[in-house]
């Protein structure tokens, strides 16, 4: 599959289903670029709502586009993943568009997780979940007006969260590896000289240099998939040593596990999920101390790692139980190389830099 900005589309059929259109595997159309002309109505709608509940406590609402004019959207108490959100509790809504807003009622099951049909979907494993509430609701002119199982009206605002360290610039002391003018430090990947982005085309990339401990910054644009399910949405990994894989994935209102955006594969889900919708920049700050060996060449400490996602501790001094699915075959401890995993999905990175640590 080849990748540009434009829109792709693959062999296309569709399927009626529960009053919307699910498009089967053989459609799958893929956007990376948020300002692409053929991107459908429902990018206005997906994406994050705060406000307050009728009791004038905080609220957050993050909404999931499905395809085809359908969505599934999740209520956290308290305000967003990261901002407030109680930790435990959410709510779930189906909705669909109807001219150029959005309505939205309580999710009603069978449900399954990330479930492939718009009307069995679910972002939790448990359905309903726990604190799960009836609510309705519009989305218009980026207001979502909601109302309780009781009438009562309340108003939730979309915001567009960005990353604190968006644009963080390397200090003197960092291995620039990524500036946007060439990609000379990577084997593998594509730099677009008009977008000045390092891309994956769906290949891995490599870097040349390799590293034992560090700081690395990175930033990532995850594409839009709406059709795609679980690991076909945007999947990639960033390896650290190309022993460890963090995943990269569009796992935007979904629970944080250890395959979804953050997760450290088959390993460790992420404290939070912190993923931001598609088609936006996201940030991965990470601290990493490789595994140690003696002169006898045995392991003798675990690699361990602090992962930032968007300025958001997912993981902190986590000690890595050995390496992850796809790994180099050297073994642990001795340096390596970052990897930018394609995994068939056209990713887009940029500024990414590293600073070596004793």
């Amino acid at each position: 599959m080849t990748q540009r900005s434009s829109t792709i589309w693959l062999t296309a059929f569709t399927i009626f289903l529960s009053g919307g259109i699910l498009a089967a595997a053989q459609e799958n159309p893929v956007w990376t670029d948020p300002n692409d002309p053929t991107l459908p109505a429902d990018v206005r709608i997906q994406g994050e709502y705060a406000g307050e509940n009728p009791e004038g406590q905080r609220l957050g609402c993050q909404v999931i586009a499905l395809g085809s004019g359908m969505f599934h959207a999740v209520i956290y108490p308290g305000g967003l993943p990261g901002d407030g959100w109680d930790g435990q509790n959410k709510s779930l809504m189906d909705g669909k568009m109807d001219g150029q807003k959005a309505v939205f009622g309580p999710a009603e099951g069978p449900k399954q997780y990330l479930a492939g049909p718009p009307a069995e979907f679910s972002a939790t494993r448990q359905f309903p979940p726990a604190g799960h509430q009836p609510y309705t609701a519009i989305i218009e002119a980026e207001k979502l007006t909601g109302k309780t199982e009781q009438g009562q009206s309340f108003e939730l605002t979309k915001v567009h969260r960005q990353s604190p360290t968006l644009g963080k610039k390397p200090p003197e002391s960092a291995v620039v590896l990524f500036d946007g003018s060439n990609k000379d430090a990577w084997r593998g990947g594509r730099l677009d000289e008009q977008t000045g982005l390092l891309n994956t085309d769906g290949n891995d990339i490599l870097s040349r240099e390799r590293f034992q401990n560090y700081s690395v910054h990175l930033e990532f644009m995850l594409p839009y998939r709406p059709y795609a399910r679980g690991q076909g949405r945007g999947n990639s990994g960033f390896y650290q040593v190309d022993h460890y894989e963090v995943q990269i994935l569009d796992s935007f209102g979904q629970e944080g596990l250890h395959n979804e955006c953050g997760g450290i594969y088959a390993q460790q889900d992420c404290l939070i999920n912190a993923c931001l919708p598609p088609l936006v920049w996201q940030t991965y700050d990470i601290d990493f101390t490789n595994a140690q060996r003696d002169e006898d060449g045995n392991k003798t400490k675990n690699a361990v790692i602090t992962v930032r996602l968007n300025g958001i501790v997912i993981h902190d001094e986590l000690e890595l139980q050995g390496p992850t699915g796809g790994h180099r075959s050297e073994p642990e401890g001795t340096p390596g190389p970052l990897k930018l995993q394609g995994h068939g999905n056209p990713l887009q990175f940029r500024n990414i830099w590293l600073v070596p640590q004793e």
